[in-house]
């Protein structure tokens, strides 16, 4: 086992943690698709020979070790759909010769590293689904000359409006003066809420006012018209006196 060099389980239902001991020598790691839990060893990073380590759909935690960048011969870091969180280690600017990354549906937030977009090798790059904010550091030059780009799902992430990056249709929005993500006007036909306080002619607790809100009107129902009640109080009032008035002219 000493000139082991490859491994690769993918897709076996393997359970448990990730060893803490490896073979120097490894090259070749491929663990995705398993039930995997717990975090990520540092000792992974002492394998300086490394060159692809999958460890994607598997249900790992916790942050990044800060010494990944260590892994200076590394070409393809897949670590997609798992529960990592925590921001990009900024050692893994180190890694000059990475052609695939991909951090894709998990957990990492904070900004998205400018490092990135100086990673000339780079032709695959996941960063979907996950909690990144900010301003999106790529310019669309950066992401023209990537095969795969994915940046979408990340809903506090805005990117500085150009004509060139509004052609790429990203999936995220546009940055308003401060940075901050410019949300989409609602939909016509879609109900603000289901509920509006309008206030006013009511106690604290609101009364017997019925308000209903449909397709972004209001209705307030408040009982029978006070004009239309006026009317019928008098008509009322002459009839009880032209009864009065006859009973009294019989007696």
């Amino acid at each position: 086992m000493k000139s082991l060099k490859t491994i690769t389980l993918y897709n076996t239902h393997l359970t448990g943690y990730l060893p803490k001991d490896w073979n120097p020598k490894l090259t070749h790691i491929d663990f995705s698709k398993n039930k995997l839990k717990g975090s990520i060893p540092t000792s992974l990073t002492l394998l300086k020979n490394l060159k692809v380590l999958n460890f994607s759909s598997n249900n790992l935690i916790g942050v990044l070790p800060n010494s990944l960048g260590t892994l200076t011969s590394l070409k393809m870091l897949s670590l997609s759909s798992n529960s990592l969180s925590g921001p990009i280690p900024g050692s893994i600017s180190s890694i000059s010769g990475l052609v695939h990354l991909d951090l894709g549906s998990n957990q990492f937030n904070g900004v998205i590293p400018e490092f990135i977009s100086e990673m000339k090798e780079l032709k695959y790059l996941n960063l979907e689904n996950n909690k990144f904010h900010g301003v999106l550091p790529f310019n669309a030059s950066f992401i023209k000359k990537l095969d795969v780009f994915k940046i979408n799902g990340n809903f506090d992430l805005c990117y500085k409006h150009s004509i060139s990056l509004e052609e790429l249709h990203l999936g995220i929005a546009r940055c308003d003066k401060h940075g901050m993500p410019i949300l989409p006007p609602p939909a016509m036909n879609t109900p603000s809420s289901s509920w509006v306080d309008v206030g006013g002619g009511g106690d604290e607790n609101g009364g017997d006012d019925d308000v209903v809100e449909k397709n972004n009107q209001v209705h307030v129902n408040r009982g029978p018209n006070k004009v239309v009640l006026g009317v019928a109080i008098a008509l009322s009032a002459m009839v009880f006196i032209i009864i009065f008035l006859v009973l009294l002219f019989i007696c």
